[in-house]
């Protein structure tokens, strides 16, 4: 199946309140294209200069959302078009994002990573941190980032009902959460091998990459 196929299978399937992430990393403009051609709109990338490149190359209609492991260092490179980033996982990290988008005159949202699988590779915050910074006078005090909801990823295992009770756990905290910041209307979760779990605990946001444009070539 081509990938322009599988993006309009994708459209066909999903249920209607779930966003597409296209994640298209290492992945080349023509395979971007194609996507874009098909419909796709939202792309995903982990590195913030090759989204940027493509970003100067492509389209400009598209959203961008940066879902991986940001450097504060790097955050000035995408701050003048980054639509939303996904993994939020200290205050630290949203003070520079803040700090860059004001001076690019523009409001960034962002997603608050939570850590729930038992991996150490996986980063991300408890909930009781998360909660801290929603009602911290810090964040409350920054005009130029909005938290619009919460990111997580799930253990990589085949045990389809541990990955099952770790998305429930984030569905409850978003639930949680979203009664005292009903802004949170974003839960991110949920990737190639685990999305339709992550559909049935209440996802509204996929991270969709190999099943789309095939295995990735990081040589």
């Amino acid at each position: 199946m081509s990938i322009s196929e599988k993006i309009k299978k994708y459209k066909e399937d999903l249920p209607k309140d779930v966003d597409l992430v296209a994640v298209s990393k290492t992945k080349p403009n023509e395979d971007l294209m194609e996507a874009y051609d098909a419909g796709q709109r939202i792309f995903g990338e982990n590195k913030i200069q090759e989204m940027t490149d493509k970003h100067e190359a492509l389209p400009k209609d598209i959203e961008w959302h940066m879902i991986g492991h940001v450097q504060s260092n790097k955050v000035k490179y995408m701050a003048p078009y980054v639509n939303l980033v996904h993994a939020v996982h200290k205050l630290k990290l949203l003070k520079e994002i803040n700090k860059r988008a004001k001076e690019e005159n523009r409001v960034i949202n962002c997603l608050l990573q939570l850590k729930i699988a038992e991996e150490d590779s996986k980063y991300g915050m408890g909930a009781d941190e998360a909660l801290k910074i929603l009602n911290s006078e810090a964040y409350k005090e920054m005009e130029n980032v909005k938290i619009v909801g919460l990111m997580g990823m799930a253990t990589l295992t085949e045990d389809e009902q541990k990955i099952d009770s770790e998305f429930a756990y984030l569905k409850v905290k978003m639930d949680d959460f979203s009664k005292e910041f009903p802004e949170l209307t974003i839960l991110s979760m949920g990737m190639s091998g685990d999305y339709q779990i992550a559909i049935k605990n209440g996802s509204t946001m996929l991270r969709i990459g190999s099943s789309i444009f095939g295995e990735r070539n990081y040589n």
